[in-house]
């Protein structure tokens, strides 16, 4: 089905334009400034989700048949416990920060004042419609801005039930969501906002980014890219192989940060991959299409995608597919071409290449000829290698003798580098992101140095102490 053309869409320039002066004009009113009303629109939100739980789920159903553990929990609850968080911590974290005064300044205080951008544009990707739209928006709404959302048109169900609940449950001069395809999207990029929030394929981000640049607008743009498993010798087996397998096919494998490939040492690599197939087997059963546990490729353009990469190695594991349910089994493939597009490549679906090595170097060589990724994974239970890898590589986030869970932690920033993305949110990173950390220095009258003012009589000599009492 092409989703593209049943989303509400066909806005006009002049429209557009018309709904961003109308929540400028609001944010000049300060409004959305008030603490109060801040904590009044995040239990709007939080009320909207839970009121609404049943029709979510059965939204993210349709769109890519996940099963109601997972969408409460890597989508719903998600977004729930991100509310909370930003209930219980936002006066702290809306509080100035005090920072120390160097001496010449004479009697002054120096703090950070955290303001709001203004009017934030967050624009959604499809493989987890509701976390990815919502979550950002939790950070929007605690840092006192206003927004315009524009979610997928991939998950369609999702997208229309977003909109309704949102467009009805907010003011549209405060939030506002707009839907539509990549005409919209279009749209929206052409005008001018205090900072955009993008969450996709790099390729697109790096759209974004040139569209963004024409106005001198910040940006967030989380990515992904080819996040790597590496696998060392000196592991519990059972539950590495348990870990792998639930990262990699949650969300039939559509996670930004799921294990793109493994790195696996060639002493290991039997054992290994008899368990990870055992584990296949035990999660999803003999047949996993009949699976409730696994969800769908979300369209036939990204299943005709992935069936190209399992004729780019051996698959030994897996590999069935059934385009008109959307399926590709649990696949494990090893002998894979490293030029071909399963390697050069985000995989973005339940595939899984193995790449054996014979030594730490060699993997750490393997992940730094490729771009810096969203996530790395290091299975060891030897501190000297996981500090080897810590230390020679670069990622935007690690997760060392598990997967995925670095993102549930609502204490740490998720965020890419390089090709994987530019900025962190979560938690109080996400109030952060959304601010702008206002520099205030606050000087007293009582006290004037006559020093800095010409002729300058006192000479370089006495400067140049002045300027190194300042440490």
């Amino acid at each position: 089905m092409n989703t593209t053309t049943e989303t509400k869409a066909n806005l006009t320039a002049t429209e557009v334009q018309a709904i961003i002066q109308a929540q400028r004009d609001y944010f000049a009113t300060n409004a959305t400034k008030d603490l109060k009303f801040r904590k009044q629109k995040l239990e709007q939100l939080k009320k909207m989700i839970i009121d609404n739980e049943a029709a979510i789920i059965e939204a993210l159903y349709k769109d890519l048949r996940k099963h109601e553990f997972e969408a409460y929990g890597t989508e719903i609850g998600f977004v729930l416990t991100d509310i909370k968080k930003a209930l219980k911590n936002l006066k702290a974290w809306a509080k100035p920060r005090k920072v120390k005064t160097p001496p010449f300044h004479y009697v002054a205080s120096s703090y950070t004042q955290s303001d709001p951008y203004g009017n934030i544009l967050i624009i959604a990707p499809w493989n987890y419609p509701m976390q990815l739209l919502l979550a950002p928006l939790v950070g929007v709404i605690a840092a006192g801005n206003t927004a315009i959302l524009k979610p997928s048109e991939y998950a369609m169900h999702t997208s229309n039930l977003l909109t309704k609940l949102i467009n009805s449950t907010f003011n549209p001069r405060y939030i506002k969501v707009i839907e539509g395809a990549v005409s919209e999207t279009q749209l929206l990029l052409n005008e001018k906002f205090d900072f955009i929030f993008f969450t996709g394929s790099t390729n697109v981000g790096k759209l974004v980014y040139q569209a963004a640049a024409k106005h001198l607008t910040p940006v967030a743009l989380e990515l992904g890219g080819k996040s790597p498993c590496i696998v060392d010798t000196d592991i519990h087996l059972d539950y590495t192989a348990k870990r792998i397998v639930w990262g990699k096919f949650i969300n039939v494998g559509q996670t930004c940060i799921a294990p793109d490939y493994l790195l696996v040492d060639q002493k290991i690599k039997d054992a290994l991959v008899a368990k990870i197939k055992f584990y296949i087997h035990e999660f999803f059963g003999e047949n996993p299409q009949n699976s409730e546990a696994l969800s769908r490729i979300i369209n036939e353009k990204h299943f005709d995608r992935l069936s190209t990469y399992l004729k780019e190695g051996t698959i030994i594991e897996g590999g069935q597919s059934d385009r008109a349910d959307k399926y590709i089994a649990p696949t494990l493939m090893e002998n894979v071409d490293l030029e071909k597009g399963i390697m050069q490549e985000e995989i973005f679906g339940p595939i899984l290449p193995i790449i054996e090595y014979g030594n730490l170097r060699e993997a750490i060589d393997f992940v730094n000829s490729k771009s810096k990724p969203l996530a790395l994974y290091i299975f060891s239970k030897n501190e000297k290698r996981i500090d080897r890898v810590l230390n020679e590589t670069s990622a935007g986030g690690v997760c060392i003798n598990d997967t995925l869970m670095h993102i549930a932690n609502g204490h740490l920033p998720f965020g890419g580098v390089g090709d994987s993305g530019i900025g962190a949110y979560h938690g109080r990173h996400s109030f952060d992101l959304f601010s702008h950390e206002k520099a205030v220095l606050h000087r007293s009258f009582l006290i004037e140095e006559p020093i800095r003012y010409a002729p300058y009589k006192l000479g370089l000599k006495v400067i140049r102490k002045v300027m190194d009492w300042a440490l």
